[in-house]
Formats: C-alpha cells, structure tokens, sequence
C-alpha cells in the first residue's frame, strides 16, 4: 500500500485528489495539510511514502517544507511530488535542487497523477526529458563549479554511461534499451552510483550528471 500525504491550502484540490487516490486499490491518503509547516508536522509523524506538495501555500511553501522533510534521516523514504499550477523553469530547477523526485502541474490528468504516485515510490524520477533539458539549461546558466566536489573517479564506466542517461531523463527500462542491458541491471547501477555519490534519489542524480560536466545541455546520445 502506497501511503500519500497532501499538501495544499485548497480544500477543494485536496479533496478531489484524495477522492482519485483513495479509489485506487494500493493507494492510501494518510494525511491533509494546509500549510507547508503543517505538511513537515504531519510527514514527520505518519512517514509516508509520498508526498504530493503544493508549492504556494502559507506558513512555509512547498519548496521549504520540502527541503526540511528530506533532510530528516528518519523520512529517508519519503518521496516528494511537487505540484503547481504555474510550469516555471526556476520553480521546476529549485524542486529538485531541494530533493523532490517529481514535478507535475495541478491540471495533469488524473492517471497520469496515478502514475506518477506510482513511479516515484518505485524509486524512479519522474522528470520528462524536455523537463530535464529545460532545468540543466538554468543549471548550467548559473556556472556552479560543482565538478570540483562531485567524485566521479568512484563509478565505473559503465556506471558514467548510466548517469549520464540518467541525466538525459531516461528511466531504467530506456536506459535498458539504450545500453542492451536488464531493466533489473539498470535499476541496480542506478542505486550503486546513489550510494557512491551519497544522494538520495534519482532526481539528484540528474542534477549531478550535469553539474560534473559529464552531460551538458544540448547533448543527446
């Protein structure tokens, strides 16, 4: 059973989504927040597996409850989805510079919000590769030199051309495809270069492909 938080300051939207996932037979809305001190409340006592996080809302937005959720030790398998009706470049890029595993806009048809549930507490990433692009190219724009603390030298070769697709916005099954190898195989690379790198998701991982200089924006394989 997947366990879903929401975090929204609209009754209405929380009670629409709550309606579309609790009619799912392995989904279940643990918890409502109107606020986003509330959503850190309410994350830190029922952990659930995910989390659907408005972005706007009073007290503290979606951004900073987020970063403050996945920074505890104890949520480390919590996984956050940011919802937003404004499709802004810096708001998609901070997202996932605080750690969110996806990014959807509050019009998404519901199965692809059903999906989207689903993906992300599989572990996967749930950025598109036109999303991707588009936040590497502000990412870039910002010239961090974060080559210098990123230690590439620990993953393999195969594991840099698993990154580096990773970095396209490929999920396991294409970076399978691309490479001849077991979606299986993929997965597991996937979580040996997380736990080489010391991030928590994959989403990091699309964020440290780039910023290492190992994909640049306009590159394709």
């Amino acid at each position: 059973m997947i366990r879903i938080l929401l975090a929204d300051d609209q009754t209405l939207i929380r009670a629409g989504f709550r309606a579309l996932l609790d009619a799912e037979a392995d989904m279940e809305v643990v918890g409502e927040a109107g606020t986003g001190r509330d959503a850190v409340r309410l994350a830190m006592r029922d952990k659930p597996d995910v989390i659907l996080m408005d972005i706007r809302m009073p007290d503290e937005d979606g951004l900073s409850a987020t970063r403050r959720i996945l920074a505890d030790t104890a949520l480390a398998g919590t996984r956050v989805i940011i919802l937003t009706t404004f499709e802004l470049d810096e708001y998609i890029a901070e997202a996932v510079r605080a750690g969110a595993a996806g990014f959807l806009v509050k019009d998404t048809e519901p199965a692809e919000l059903i999906r989207a549930v689903r993906v992300v507490d599989d572990g996967d990433a749930l950025l598109s590769p036109s999303v991707t692009r588009r936040i590497m190219a502000q990412l870039a724009s910002q010239s961090r030199a974060a080559a210098k603390v990123i230690p590439l030298e620990q993953v393999t070769d195969r594991e840099r051309e698993v990154l580096a697709l990773v970095g396209e916005g490929l999920n396991n099954a294409e970076i399978a495809e691309r490479l001849f190898i077991t979606p299986l195989t993929a997965k597991t690379h996937v979580s040996r270069i997380m736990t080489k790198l010391m991030v928590r998701d994959r989403s990091q991982l699309v964020v440290l492909a780039y910023e290492s200089g190992l994909v640049k924006p306009g590159w394709s394989s």
